[in-house]
């Protein structure tokens, strides 16, 4: 899946993974897409910066590891974790299908 598509328990599972955790992990409770106080620190230690576009409605973000365009969201912490992801595992990463296909 592209790094720029990436969403709810999809994201979240590749920020899973990019962070070091290779097991199991637990879906419930680990929203680092949604919850400033699990996203935040990534973005601190990874010195992600995000930049608002299009009045706010687009953001970009943007980390030395990620090319100069940076990678998008709908939302600040979205934008972020998919840059912090694809600083890690890529532009392209493999999600399991059955979160891949999950919403919450």
């Amino acid at each position: 899946m592209n790094t720029n598509q990436l969403i709810d328990l999809a994201l979240n599972w590749a920020v899973a993974r990019a962070n070091g955790n290779t097991g199991t992990f637990g879906i419930d409770g680990w929203n680092p897409s949604t919850n400033w106080a699990q996203g935040g620190p990534i973005i601190e230690r990874e010195r992600i910066t995000v930049d608002a576009r299009e009045h706010g409605t687009l953001w970009v973000a943007h980390s030395r590891q990620v090319g100069q365009d940076g990678i998008t969201g709908p939302t600040p912490l979205i934008a972020a974790m998919r840059c912090f992801v694809a600083s890690k595992l890529g532009d392209e990463v493999e999600v399991p299908p059955e979160i891949a296909h999950m919403h919450r």
